[in-house]
């Protein structure tokens, strides 16, 4: 059980020996409901309140989107225990080695966006504890993150475990304190009233949330036994996921509904609930964001240098590489922060409705092929190899995503934009095409081409298997 020290991660992109696996699910359901117990998903529950649905409603919307989303991360999470390496490595068996550079890049951006989205939100709760402006906030917040995620994958869940404690007990604050303060709500920010288009909008945005999480998701499951079932990492990383999103996005509702003056500064208008014990929650407040900032980067990170490592054929990432790959990604996030702190809800709620519209398609390619195709055998040695059983491009699939891109164009309603069936529904329904079209194509586009590819080899018996248990020092 080397792996399980707080040292630096050694592995990155490479394949995880079965001598070098550790842990149980129940990490996973820690890591997933702490990382939800935050200002940033208790903002997605804001949108639809804000926007004037009423807070039943929103309740409803957020229970169903919640799900949903919850269903696809789930699903990917699995295959973590199964395969050993990350999910974007995977990818690269339906899209080709450096084919899977395409759904990464908007893999990356979105994960750098959330970094600026956290930076934005949490700087006014650190300007509470240091003298600081919002910029030298935003640039603090951002260093710490840096330094934490290049330890990455094991303080990453032991975080995890700490702040389901913590951050839990803030939950409960927040609630206690809430109805100690009862009192004559303040007016709803617009008119409620009910529609459609705002609960299907609040359907898509909750999806979203965890939806952002698929391309990444079994990055934090790589390490666990091959005797992990299926059952026992989809249950583990959905409950956690599922009560801790529903729970944070529903507060969130709330204080929208009965106390919209919170909205502009969220992290210290909860903050100023405790009174004299302000500082103590502030700090709660910064340290569950920071868990999520550093989540998000080592996301950004794995994606990237993934992207890298197929163009140059690498199969490990020196750990000097690492820290300047994190470090510009950081430096992109905090720039992006620092310029469109003053936009923000725009900015936010695009951000979700466009993660919709790129990741989904990418999703329901990646489950096809692992349940329904391939089953989940693959060769793991020939992912890293450009001319190998998976090709550098695979052009089938990299036409079935962009026509299932282009399929939602109709759909999509954006603040810039909003295509004809938008107009004429008033909803947003892209997620229903970006979802059918990609498995419908994608499987009619592999009917009987990979059944016996792939069953050779599952990654047990793989030549990279071999190398790394016998060779790996890490």
């Amino acid at each position: 059980m080397a792996g399980s020290s707080l040292g630096v991660e050694r592995k990155g992109i490479d394949f995880v020996p079965t001598t070098e696996r550790y842990g149980t699910p129940r990490r996973l359901f820690t890591i997933w409901f702490s990382v939800n117990l935050s200002i940033l998903c208790l903002t997605v529950g804001t949108l639809g309140v804000v926007a004037g649905l009423p807070l039943g409603w929103t309740f409803a919307g957020l229970a169903i989107g919640n799900a949903i989303g919850t269903v696809f991360m789930a699903a990917h999470s699995a295959q973590g225990p199964h395969l050993g390496i990350p999910q974007m490595i995977q990818s690269r068996a339906q899209f080709g080695v450096l084919g899977a550079g395409l759904p990464l890049v908007a893999v990356v951006a979105s994960q750098t966006l959330y970094a600026a989205a956290n930076g934005i939100l949490i700087q006014d709760t650190i300007r509470m504890l240091l003298p600081l402006t919002g910029p030298m906030a935003i640039v603090l917040f951002a260093t710490v993150t840096v330094v934490i995620a290049f330890f990455a994958y094991e303080l990453i869940h032991r975080l995890g475990v700490v702040l389901t404690v913590l951050s839990g007990a803030l939950v409960i604050g927040i609630v206690v304190a809430l109805l100690s303060h009862a009192g004559t709500p303040a007016a709803p920010p617009v008119a409620m009233h009910f529609s459609p288009a705002l609960f299907i909008a609040v359907v898509a945005q909750s999806t979203a949330w965890s939806l952002s999480s698929a391309p990444t998701v079994a990055d934090y499951s790589r390490y666990l036994p091959v005797t992990v079932t299926v059952a026992e990492t989809f249950w583990s990383t959905g409950l956690g996921n599922y009560l801790g999103s529903l729970l944070m996005m529903s507060l969130g509702a709330y204080l929208a509904a009965s106390h919209p003056d919170f909205m502009g500064h969220s992290g210290v208008g909860i903050a100023e609930l405790f009174g004299r014990g302000r500082y103590v929650a502030s700090i709660l407040i910064i340290m569950n964001l920071l868990q999520v900032n550093v989540m998000v980067l080592y996301s950004a990170y794995m994606s990237a240098v993934t992207i890298v490592s197929g163009v140059r054929g690498m199969t490990r990432v020196p750990l000097n590489v690492k820290l300047l790959i994190m470090s510009a990604l950081m430096v992109i996030a905090t720039v992006i922060a620092i310029l469109t702190r003053d936009a923000f809800d725009r900015y936010f709620s695009d951000l979700l409705a466009l993660l919709v519209y790129f990741l989904i398609p990418w999703s329901a390619i990646n489950l096809a092929d692992y349940y329904l195709v391939r089953h989940g055998k693959y060769s793991i040695d020939q992912m890293f190899l450009i001319d190998g059983e998976y090709g550098s491009f695979r052009w089938k699939t990299l036409g079935v995503y962009l026509i299932s891109i282009l399929s939602q164009v109709p759909f999509m309603s954006l603040s810039f934009y909003a295509g004809p069936v938008d107009r004429l529904l008033g909803a947003d329904i892209a997620w229903l095409p970006g979802t059918l079209v990609p498995t419908l194509l994608y499987i009619w586009a592999e009917r009987g081409g990979v059944r016996d590819r792939g069953a050779k080899n599952s990654y047990r018996n793989s030549k990279v298997a071999r190398v790394y248990s016998r060779d790996d020092p890490h």
